[in-house]
């Protein structure tokens, strides 16, 4: 019953320089794990909420994952594998429009309370029609399901108003943690600042800027797991989450870390370091505020788009920064992504930089802003910083005057939720390659929530819905590629580089084994840790 897909984006070791070692990847069954120790790991970030379904950053899913169960999950080490979670079993009609899922019976809520199907119905009804006042940030994802019945307190049916071929990743998205119904209905914005959860480990403090800490649930439902005390989860700005790696003060980051930061690493560890290596589930953007002018105007969105040397800027950045590849809306490599030609074709992505340039001057010219000044708010974290430094040097190059506004990350949520900025930095991280759960980021702002810049554009909303429910990966394919044509026809939000993941962590971490997403395995369910 599970889903067994090819080993695409499996872990791979690192070629490092020169006399410099890392440690092995231990395989699955190679020792037997041990119980007991707790896992210090660092974060470089705090998060703006506790709730999984209402955010998309790694700061919340990292710290609140281990807390929380999902009906079904990936596979750890077998990527992208699907296997049960909460769901025992299930089942998908013929005809892909009712799934069944039958859950674990005696599943209790930390606060010793037993699940049952009107959770799991009360989550996913939470997440794909909220009340009032609840962000549900993959909203765009969940309208082909049409209802969701009970039949008894083990039983889930989910009813579909239309094939939806990704529906399976979303059953084993980590973000659609299953919270306690009489919790939701007492208070729907419970999840924001508290964790009653049925995961492998217990919600035990936070103290913002310091520390998170969960320890574990001895009622959770599969035996003899989690396998660690507990977790201690540290906030540290991103440099001294390397020196703290390097110098044992943590055992792990499961973020990523750039080809420079791998090699410090690794020298202050030596053999005691572990490196994994995959192309990353994360990619940065340019988004425009469409609501003010002038990038109300698509000249002046697509000039800006044009300045930007991607090719040359992969080239370079890859060597000092996690940015990777260049791409277009799904990854690049990936299933359905495009080709390096079929890129070429698009605005901003040619291989000619000089008549882009040109031709982006013109634009300018024609829009009446051939001197353009504006701020670029971003967040004051690597890559981003990165990014925007890259940014504002090619906007120069054709005469454009760029301020570079760093902000943590509360503050830049906030701008884009309140479309207070004029141009920003953006990130999006899908837990996996089906382009339905990348694509809202670039739907009509009032169908996707995860889409900031303003934007109405209802043949893009239209172009989404046909691909989502179609079965035919070619035809499927034609579909996402008119629909980035017109994503970048349109430059209100684009890509600018691909992410590359480094994984360092101390030899100590056990069973630990990275995807291309830092959002998935991060339930630390079945992690242990090796004596010092």
């Amino acid at each position: 019953m599970s889903k067994d897909r090819s080993g695409f984006g499996r872990r791979s070791l690192l070629a490092l320089p020169a006399g410099l070692a890392a440690g092995p990847v231990l395989a699955q069954s190679a020792e037997q794990p041990r119980r007991g120790g707790v896992l210090t790991f660092a974060i470089a970030a705090e998060p703006p909420t506790y709730d999984l379904h209402a955010t998309g950053t790694f700061a919340v899913l990292q710290r609140v994952s281990p807390h929380y169960s999902t009906l079904l999950r990936y596979e750890t080490g077998n990527y992208p594998n699907i296997v049960g979670d909460l769901a025992a079993s299930w089942e998908a009609a013929p005809d892909h429009l009712t799934y069944t899922f039958r859950l674990h019976p005696n599943v209790r809520f930390h606060d010793g309370t037993i699940l049952t199907s009107e959770d799991v119905k009360a989550s996913w009804d939470r997440m794909r029609a909220p009340p009032d006042g609840i962000v549900s940030h993959k909203l765009a994802t969940f309208a082909s399901i049409a209802s969701i019945d009970t039949p008894d307190p083990l039983t889930v049916v989910f009813r579909m108003k239309e094939v939806n071929a990704s529906m399976m990743d979303l059953f084993a998205s980590p973000w659609n943690s299953i919270y306690s119904a009489a919790r939701l209905r007492a208070d729907p914005n419970f999840p924001a600042r508290n964790i009653v959860g049925t995961g492998p480990y217990r919600f035990v403090e936070h103290v913002a800027g310091s520390h998170w800490v969960g320890e574990r649930f001895d009622g959770y439902f599969r035996e003899g797991q989690p396998y660690l005390d507990g977790f201690r989860a540290i906030t540290m700005s991103s440099a001294a989450v390397v020196n703290a790696l390097a110098g044992r003060q943590v055992l792990a980051e499961f973020r990523g870390f750039s080809p420079v930061e791998r090699d410090r690493i690794v020298r202050g560890l030596g053999q005691d370091a572990s490196v994994q290596q995959s192309t990353w589930l994360a990619l940065l953007l340019c988004t425009f505020n469409t609501t003010k002018p002038p990038f109300n105007d698509v000249r002046v969105r697509r000039a800006l788009n044009m300045a930007i040397d991607r090719w040359g800027g992969s080239q370079a950045l890859s060597r000092i920064s996690t940015l990777g590849p260049v791409g277009g809306v799904v990854r690049p490599g990936s299933e359905f992504s495009a080709t390096p030609e079929e890129m070429q074709q698009w605005p901003g992505f040619g291989a000619d930089i000089a008549a882009s340039r040109a031709e982006a001057r013109r634009l300018l010219r024609e829009a009446g802003v051939p001197n353009l000044h504006f701020t670029l708010t971003n967040r004051s974290i690597a890559p981003y910083v990165t990014t925007g430094v890259f940014l504002i040097d090619q906007w120069r190059q054709i005469g454009v005057q760029v301020e570079h506004q760093q902000v943590e990350l509360s503050a830049w949520y906030q701008t884009q939720s309140a479309l207070t900025y004029e141009a920003v930095v953006d990130a999006e991280a899908p837990y996996n390659d089906d382009p339905s759960t990348i694509m809202p980021k670039y739907l009509s702002s009032d169908r996707s929530p995860s889409s900031r810049s303003g934007v109405t554009d209802r043949q893009l909303d239209r172009l989404f819905d046909e691909q989502s429910r179609t079965v035919d990966k070619t035809e499927r394919k034609r579909l996402i590629r008119v629909f980035e044509e017109r994503v970048f026809d349109l430059s209100f939000s684009t890509p600018i580089l691909w992410w590359q993941r480094i994984v360092v962590t101390n030899r100590r971490v056990r069973n630990y084994t990275m995807s291309p997403s830092h959002m998935v395995y991060q339930h630390l369910a079945d992690v242990w840790l090796a004596p010092e």
